[in-house]
C-alpha cells in the first residue's frame, strides 16, 4: 500500500518533526538538571519530567495521528489533524512556563495552557475515534 499525504498534512508533518530539535535540547537541559547543575525545586524538576515526557509521546502520536486524519474528510479531519500537534504544543509548553521563576512550588496562571491542551488532545482523539469507523473517511 502506498501513503500519499496531502500536501496540508505534508507542512504539518514537517512542522512537527522539526520540534524534535526542541525536544532533543530539552533532553540536553533534563541531564543538567538530573545532574544538579539547575536549580529547582521539587515541584519544578516534576513539572520538567512531565513537560519532556508529554512532548515526546505527543509528538509521535501527533504523526501517527496525522496519517489516519488524512484520510478524513470535514471538521472531524481538521480536529485531528490540528488538535493533537496543538497538544503536544500546548501540554508540553504548559508545564514549562506553569512552573517557571525562581522557587516556585506550585503552578502559576500559565497552568491554563496544560489545561487547553488536553482538551486539544481530547478533541484530536475523539474525532479520529469517531471519524474513522463511522466513515467520515475519504
Amino acid at each position: 500500500m502506498t501513503a500519499t499525504l496531502q500536501p496540508h498534512t505534508r507542512i504539518i508533518a514537517g512542522l512537527v518533526l522539526l520540534t524534535v530539535v526542541g525536544i532533543a535540547v530539552g533532553g540536553w537541559f533534563m541531564t543538567r538538571i538530573a545532574q544538579g547543575r539547575v536549580p529547582m525545586t521539587d515541584f519544578q524538576k516534576s513539572f520538567a519530567h512531565a513537560g519532556h515526557g508529554h512532548a515526546g509521546v505527543l509528538v509521535i502520536l501527533s504523526l501517527v495521528g496525522l496519517l489516519y486524519a488524512d484520510m478524513m474528510t470535514g471538521a472531524l479531519g481538521w480536529a485531528a489533524r490540528l488538535g493533537l500537534p496543538l497538544a503536544a504544543a500546548l501540554m508540553s509548553g504548559g508545564f514549562f512556563a506553569s512552573s517557571a521563576g525562581r522557587g516556585r512550588t506550585s503552578p502559576n496562571k500559565a497552568v491554563v495552557l496544560l489545561w487547553a491542551g488536553a482538551l486539544c488532545l481530547v478533541v484530536g482523539v475523539v474525532s479520529l475515534g469517531i471519524g474513522l469507523p463511522t466513515g467520515s473517511s475519504s
